[in-house]
């Protein structure tokens, strides 16, 4: 009876220990952060109850750790449904304890999924200023979805980048990737999450970490990077008044060494030095070389206080030379339109086309500057393929050729002529005229009378041979439209299309003939 007894206690303790570590705060991240999280918390009916009480449970764990309040880390509420509803403030909760019970009592709101009114209320909510340097704290949008049709996001998203805000984003259903990887901030693969309702708890430390990296209170982020360009953003710790930044960046050495500024001659690295307003909070390293490693310090330089330099690495992307991609449009019987990219004026002298038509005709070449990166070739043979190589001349003296192949139309004649001509009843002859050249047969459609619902006549097509001139329609509806075109190798061509009408009496007639182009 005793082990019975000991082996119950010790399986509730096990039972119990779960919610003890619940309430078990990171030391360490307890007063790490300062700035806004606002979330946008899909509530629609398209979410079912389950789901969204997890989604509350994750937030709350989540959100844990941090402290609240003016000074460290303000959060809102703001839920989606058919019209969105602010949950709580961005000021509502100083206190973990006040958090937490506010995201208890959230209810859900069922309903559209209309994230765009949503994400307008949210422009307002993170644009809103405040005293001192509130404006400029970093800004975080937390969107948790089921992926269920978010609406059209990407423009307002953009527009919350633009101001600033960092977005991320973590789909619980089969959300479209596409849609999601556009409107997150980079790096994707920190700020978008696709995980099961079930298995949510396995992104918390993840995501958490994503955040408290978007809204650190030091730090020099990398924000941006291409081949010879880097952007660095920091949180402002000087005013316009109180002093200066001064950053310093270069190249770093195989095996991780960096230059000094004395030394670039023998160690082959360039030293950089920029100064900055105390009010600047980013930069643009431009001039840098591609796939290569740097190292950046930024010194904040203040009269009033003595500010740690914060530093960051990044290696620049592989350079892609231009043409990369070459792609045929606006393609006719004698022109085809020829695009390629990525743009480089700063880089490419000039391109030069090379056309001819396949398999050995004339080439002609069309000499363009390097800020253009499209033209339209004119003067072409129908219905050909022809060659088009796009050259590039950089300034260096290097060069890179693309080849493509582009094909222009088949000539597809009008149809020439069109009558209509009552021989009895419901009955007409249509006759029309074509040109032969090319021509595979004749398509045409009307409208039939005889049908079970009187007020709604009946379409009906029928395909002739290219020999065929004219044919007996029987059974039409009044006022029907009949239209011809002609059919060729690859489509149909322009045809023309004649609407009858009927007398008072019983008799079927042809009545002022309108004929006019087919919209096939």
């Amino acid at each position: 009876m005793m082990e019975w007894l000991g082996f119950s206690c010790l399986l509730f303790g096990v039972l119990l220990r779960p919610s003890n570590t619940q309430n078990v705060v990171p030391d360490a991240a307890l007063n790490c952060c300062e700035g806004d999280i606002l979330l946008l918390l899909d509530s629609s009916g398209s979410v079912s109850s389950y789901e969204f009480s997890r989604l509350l449970r994750f937030l709350s764990e989540l959100l844990l750790p941090f402290s609240l309040g003016q000074g460290q880390v303000r959060v809102g509420l703001l839920q989606v449904g058919t019209e969105p509803h602010l949950e709580f403030g961005l000021d509502a909760h100083s206190t973990q304890p006040g958090l937490q019970g506010a995201l208890q009592r959230t209810r859900q709101l069922q309903g559209d999924t209309n994230t765009e009114a949503a994400l307008t209320l949210a422009q307002g909510l993170l644009a809103r200023t405040g005293a001192g340097d509130e404006t400029k704290l970093p800004k975080v949008l937390v969107w948790l979805t089921d992926g269920v049709e978010p609406g059209v996001v990407d423009g307002p998203m953009a527009e919350l980048r633009t101001a600033g805000v960092s977005v991320l984003a973590v789909s619980t259903g089969h959300g479209n990737y596409q849609v999601l990887r556009r409107v997150v901030t980079a790096p994707i693969e920190s700020h978008l999450y696709f995980v099961d309702i079930d298995d949510i708890s396995i992104i918390t430390e993840d995501l958490r970490e994503a955040i408290i990296e978007l809204i650190h209170a030091e730090g020099l982020r990398v924000v941006e990077v291409s081949s010879h360009s880097a952007v660095l953003q920091w949180r402002p710790v000087l005013s316009a008044n109180t002093g200066f930044y001064e950053i310093h960046y270069n190249s770093m050495l195989p095996g991780g060494g960096k230059g000094q500024p004395s030394g670039g001659a023998s160690s082959g690295v360039q030293y950089h030095r920029r100064t900055l307003p105390g009010d600047a909070s980013w930069i643009e390293l431009s001039g840098l070389q591609p796939d290569t490693s740097y190292t950046a310090s930024l010194n904040p330089k203040s009269n009033q206080d003595y500010l740690n330099t914060l530093s960051a690495n990044f290696t620049t992307l592989p350079e892609v030379l231009s043409p990369a991609v070459v792609t045929v449009s606006d393609s006719g019987p004698d022109r085809v339109r020829v695009s390629w990219g990525p743009l480089q004026p700063e880089q490419v002298q000039r391109y030069q086309i090379e056309y001819g038509a396949l398999p050995s005709g004339q080439v002609h070449m069309v000499m363009l500057h390097g800020h253009q990166n499209t033209t339209l070739l004119t003067g072409l043979k129908q219905e050909t393929q022809y060659l088009v190589t796009i050259s590039a001349l950089y300034s260096t003296g290097k060069e890179k050729a693309l080849s493509v192949k582009a094909c222009t139309q088949e000539v597809l004649p009008a149809l020439a002529d069109l009558q209509l001509t009552p021989v009895g009843r419901d009955e007409v002859q249509v006759r029309w005229r074509g040109h032969e050249e090319g021509l595979r047969g004749y398509w045409l459609s009307w409208e039939r009378g005889e049908t079970e619902i009187p007020s709604r006549p009946a379409s009906s097509s029928l395909y002739l041979l290219p020999g065929s001139l004219s044919t007996l329609l029987t059974h039409l509806a009044p006022s029907s439209r009949v239209c011809v075109s002609p059919v060729y190798r690859t489509a149909r061509g322009e045809g023309l299309c004649c609407t009858t009408h009927t007398q008072t009496g019983q008799y079927f007639a042809v009545i002022n003939e309108i004929c006019l182009q087919s919209e096939s």
